[in-house]
């Protein structure tokens, strides 16, 4: 429940502290007193977007602060959640500073905004005039009648169930996508396997093949040379290995009488003998240098396939080309397939299914078995707030999957008056049978759903007399286990209070600031009577007051 909510410098508040007790809270006060204000500045505190023309003082930043006890809502899996320290009081703080800057913060650790409306919407149910109230939503409704079926624990039991199912189904859409693209990774990697099993590479035969193609295409100019060498060397009448025999031949006159000489006519026998083999391999080689246009086809081609490969791979040899096939033999035999890994869980999911539509079914024949006393109890109750001739009608449809609550869904049909088609509530219902209808609504509930602190804003509109006493009294009711807060312009429905606040304007220094003072005893009979007749009241309007003061505790 909410204890208390500071408010500094927010629309014409300066500064300003409102404490709440248990039971029921009632605000009056003037028109355009401030009324509003402390709903728009509640609203704050509940995660609602801020806006910088709400500061009173635009060099100063606003503040908004809600104190909450929470000791008995158990929000300790909430704050674990999101990382939030917890602590039986909790702080809720909104801060807007002059650039227009929204801060939010829990216990002084700063949140986001979808932080803070989740937060506060398990903490305090705001209803007010023209919003877009809870009892529209299709959601919502369908909480109402579990609540009402007592499917609490059933309900948690099928959520789970659904949360764990859910995420099997995830785990085997991802099996099958994986199943699926390994499939295709397969293929490709044979297709790039069987290309390079084609082409047998070989370590080093890159350099061979170029070294042969070299050679056979330039095979005339290497017979010519080869030939012309060999014959300079050894067959010319001037050859060389005769000029250098003739060398040797003197030398060996002379060797004898100097052994440097010995040494050198040695070397020089050496080197005759090595002009000797290289003649005869100029000879060899040049006989063998053919033109061989076949071959060279035959060796251009292979190159060709290198040459392409190593494109297609980026590689700069053979031996990267070989060693890119190798790892894709490996990758070829990591991959598995997944076939029995999702059978199996096909089947998982499949008997996952099975038990959750059955308990699917045991909450939708739970949620039909209370309707019809639901539709009676709100219909009476209706009319003895002056609407007799409303009606209520919960509408099922079966939803054609499993869905997070089971396989309903439900639309709240209304109609309110004689003769009028059941159409869906935000279609139909005005401002004041809305208010009037939620009321009643909530308080069959509320018991039932955990609904903390309640405030009606305005919840009076458009009654007076006899139905606004009956709507003081449903919510006298409903302060018994709920902290409720009406503000209200209705003397009967003010009566009802345990407590009673009242907004007024003040002037200071030019400035006009609201205010909100707690009023005694006297002072209350003083607002209920200027309620029920004017300022000041009139005798027998303070008569009334007392009255109905008397009759409301």
């Amino acid at each position: 429940m909410i204890k208390s909510l500071q408010i500094r410098n927010y629309a014409i508040i300066e500064e300003l502290e409102i404490d709440f007790s248990k039971g029921l809270t009632i605000i009056t006060g003037e028109t355009g007193a401030g009324k509003s204000i402390l709903l728009g500045a509640l609203g704050l505190v509940m995660g609602k977007r801020a806006d910088i023309k709400s500061l009173y003082n635009l060099e100063d930043k606003c503040v908004v602060e809600g104190f909450f006890e929470i000791e008995r809502y158990g929000l300790q899996p909430f704050f674990e959640e999101n990382d939030l320290d917890y602590d039986g009081r909790l702080v809720i703080r909104r801060e807007i500073t002059p650039a227009g800057k929204s801060r939010a913060f829990v216990n002084d650790t700063p949140v986001t905004l979808d932080v803070l409306q989740a937060l506060s919407s398990t903490l305090v149910d705001l209803h007010q005039q023209f919003d877009n109230l809870d009892i529209h939503h299709v959601s919502f409704q369908l909480r109402l009648l579990d609540a009402l079926a007592d499917n609490k624990r059933l309900l948690a039991d099928y959520q789970g169930r659904y949360q764990s199912y859910q995420e099997a189904r995830r785990r085997l859409a991802e099996l099958i996508r994986r199943n699926d693209s390994a499939a295709k990774e397969l293929d490709f990697l044979n297709f790039q396997l069987e290309e390079f099993q084609a082409a047998a590479l070989k370590a080093g035969e890159q350099e061979e093949l170029e070294e042969e193609l070299g050679r056979l295409s330039n095979a005339e100019d290497i017979k010519r040379t080869l030939a012309a060498a060999f014959q300079q060397l050894s067959e010319s009448e001037v050859s060389v290995m005769g000029q250098v025999g003739e060398i040797n031949q003197a030398l060996g006159q002379v060797r004898k009488f100097d052994h440097r000489i010995e040494k050198l006519y040695e070397r020089l026998g050496a080197i005759m003998e090595e002009m000797k083999d290289m003649a005869q391999e100029f000879e060899a080689i040049g006989e063998e240098a053919e033109y061989d246009p076949e071959r060279i086809m035959e060796v251009q081609q292979r190159l060709d396939m290198v040459y392409r490969l190593q494109k297609k791979h980026q590689a700069g040899t053979v031996e990267e080309l070989l060693a890119i096939q190798a790892s894709l033999q490996k990758q070829l035999d990591a991959i598995g397939d997944l076939s029995n890994e999702i059978a199996a869980l096909q089947q998982d999911v499949q008997g996952r299914e099975e038990a959750l539509a059955a308990l699917a079914e045991d909450l939708g024949v739970r949620r039909h078995a209370v309707v019809a006393g639901f539709e009676n109890k709100v219909e009476q109750t209706l009319a003895e707030l002056g609407m007799e001739h409303a009606r209520l009608k919960a509408e099922f449809t079966r939803l054609e999957e499993l869905g997070p609550t089971g396989l309903d869904e439900v639309n709240f049909l209304f109609a309110a008056n004689l003769g009028s088609r059941l159409q869906p509530i935000k279609d139909v219902a005005s401002g004041g049978e809305l208010s009037r209808l939620t009321l009643v609504v909530k308080s069959l509930v509320a018991s039932a759903i955990p609904l903390p602190t309640l405030i009606f804003d305005e919840i009076d509109t458009g009654v007076s007399g006899d139905v606004a006493l009956k709507m003081g009294n449903i919510l006298r009711k409903l302060s018994n286990e709920h902290q409720v807060v009406s503000i209200t312009h209705s003397p009967q429905i003010a009566s009802k209070g345990n407590v009673h606040y009242f907004v007024y304007k003040r002037v200071k220094e030019g400035r006009t600031y609201t205010e909100v003072r707690n009023l005694a005893p006297e002072e209350r009979v003083t607002a209920i009577a200027t309620m029920l007749s004017q300022s000041p009241p009139s005798e027998s309007a303070i008569k009334n007051a007392k009255e109905l003061l008397e009759a409301g505790h």
